[in-house]
């Protein structure tokens, strides 16, 4: 009879985000896809023979509740394997649970430059944090050559939040304008839940800014696009992937038009196994969009990489696991790319440079292209 359980036994993996509040967009359009490539799997046989079993929770965006619920779903749900994590700040006050108890984490959106990197050898023996999504480093250096390069601004400013997300991808963000021979003219900072930006807006106006460079989430960024409007101001906003969240593109309704920034994916599925995610997806969750598209994603291919992983371990010990995806010998055909060895024991980045994002921009409300040849290399993939 134990035997005949154990045979049975699911597969426990955490899944957390933010499933309430601002970040929510990101977090259940995550949530949705980590849920379509499980029911898959299972409906395919599981893996090893057993069932997954996601255990879900919502932290909040808030960074002690992150590390808090973390911790239960090691010591309490035992699970073998996490997946999630939206904001930076969360990312970087729960991996160290994860890190104790030697059990792997793939961060599905999270893109904070340093997310990788708190438990790097030699300090640490081995490292438990993988990713999935282009960090800051990348999106800033895509950022600052398509205003640079590509539209040839000068005067620029950079608006960014107060989390550790907007403090780290302002630094990134320096760093590239830096390499280009530039700094910005004005840097400006704002906290969540900030509604007015008219006194940051009239001071980047003053000083002759030409573009806004923008690290910060859907709501408050929406509230910059409002009130360059309500002054009768106008100048492009390009910044980190969250300019194409729902609820900044919602909310900011015709003051969105023209942001540009980097996606993983854009919905347009420019591929026919993109555009049968999509399609998957929609009809999965009786949804006529995906609210933010990289998010779900990145949040199913991270699922087909770590049931690579568990498959190639043979069974579900965590440093089996980590060795594993550390050198994965399964070709796995994702949504946003397929992942040939995406890791290394030095490399825990599946994204590692910025040939596979795209630039995408608001237009009728909808996240497209920005350049027809980016639609084309993405029909490829």
């Amino acid at each position: 009879m134990a035997s005949a359980a154990s045979a049975v036994e699911p597969i426990r993996i955490g899944v957390t985000g933010p499933f309430t509040g601002g970040s929510a967009p990101m977090g259940l359009s995550m949530r949705n896809g980590i849920r379509l490539a499980a029911m898959e799997i299972n409906a395919g046989g599981g893996l090893l023979g057993r069932p997954i079993q996601l255990i879900e929770r919502d932290d909040e965006a808030r960074n002690e509740r992150g590390a808090q619920v973390v911790q239960e779903l090691i010591e309490k749900d035992h699970i073998v394997a996490g997946l999630g994590i939206v904001n930076t700040g969360v990312a970087l006050a729960s991996q160290q649970h994860y890190e104790r108890a030697r059990i792997p984490i793939i961060t599905s959106v999270a893109t904070g430059s340093i997310v990788t990197k708190q438990f790097l050898p030699p300090r640490y023996a081995e490292n438990y944090v993988f990713r999935m999504s282009a960090n800051d480093n990348i999106q800033a250096a895509m950022i600052v050559e398509e205003a640079v390069d590509r539209r040839g601004f000068r005067n620029i400013a950079i608006f960014h939040d107060a989390t550790n997300y907007g403090q780290l991808g302002k630094l990134d963000l320096i760093h590239w304008l830096a390499v280009h021979g530039m700094g910005a003219k004005v840097v400006e900072r704002f906290n969540l839940r900030d509604v007015d930006m008219t006194p940051q807006l009239r001071r980047a106006r003053a000083a002759g800014v030409d573009v806004i460079l923008t690290y910060g989430i859907g709501p408050e960024l929406a509230h910059i696009a409002n009130a360059m409007s309500a002054i009768g101001w106008r100048v492009p906003l390009i910044g980190s992937w969250t300019l194409g969240m729902s609820s900044f593109i919602e909310q900011a309704g015709p003051n969105a038009e023209g942001a540009r920034m980097p996606q993983t994916f854009i919905e347009q599925g420019a591929s026919s196994r993109q555009r049968a995610f999509t399609e998957r997806y929609r009809r999965a969750f009786g949804t006529e969009y995906i609210p933010v598209p990289p998010a779900a994603a990145q949040g199913y291919d991270s699922v087909l990489v770590l049931a690579a992983a568990i498959r190639q371990a043979g069974n579900t010990d965590g440093d089996k696991i980590r060795e594993a995806l550390e050198n994965l010998h399964e070709r796995i055909e994702g949504v946003v790319m397929t992942y040939d060895k995406p890791f290394s024991r030095n490399d825990h980045e599946a994204i590692d440079d910025t040939s596979i994002p795209f630039m995408g921009e608001v237009k009728n409300g909808r996240v497209v292209f920005a350049y027809p040849q980016d639609r084309a290399r993405a029909a490829d993939r």
